[in-house]
């Protein structure tokens, strides 16, 4: 699924303009990374620019999914000098997609969790995983965290040594 996404490709289907893995980054919120998908809708009144983040599971019961949407429509925003209202979650194991309105709540979330982000990193300390079925089952990033092999120590250090350990 994310194969396609990442593939770096873009194209044009019924006036519709897709871009694939479009870097992004935000003076404001601190923030960089990279889109799945953008859309680039042409209107009567210019364009209109509709991001999709794919996920592999289905809809969480907590809006992380939705908050790292609105942080790449916002860098978007910035970047482009341009308002993006919404954009959609394609869930894999659903293959639906679920539109997600930016609105001010969900825009003071993404504020928030970026501040929070920030804070962690000037603190220097790595928040601990905490491993779940229904947490960790759907997440792509399950190999890379690795939460049930970290025991209670969060020491980066650590984690570095018994990472390359395993090599």
């Amino acid at each position: 699924m994310h194969e396609n996404a990442h593939s770096k490709q873009s194209s044009s289907i019924n006036g519709v303009r897709i871009a694939r893995s479009l870097q992004v980054k935000s003076e404001k919120l601190g923030l960089f990374g990279e889109t799945d998908i953008v859309e680039f809708h042409k209107t009567e009144n210019g364009i209109r620019i509709f991001p999709v983040e794919y996920k592999l599971g289905k809809p969480k019961e907590h809006d992380a999914d939705a908050i790292q949407l609105c942080a790449q429509a916002m860098c978007l925003e910035e970047m482009l000098d341009s308002q993006i209202t919404c954009g959609a979650l394609f869930y894999g194991k659903l293959k639906h997609r679920t539109d997600v309105i930016f609105d001010a709540d969900l825009r003071n979330k993404t504020i928030n969790t970026a501040n929070a982000l920030h804070e962690f990193l000037v603190a220097g300390n790595t928040p601990m995983a905490e491993y779940s079925n229904k947490k960790c089952g759907a997440c792509s990033f399950l190999e890379i965290c690795r939460p049930k092999k970290r025991g209670t120590d969060s020491s980066v250090e650590k984690y570095f040594k018994s990472f390359l350990e395993e090599l």
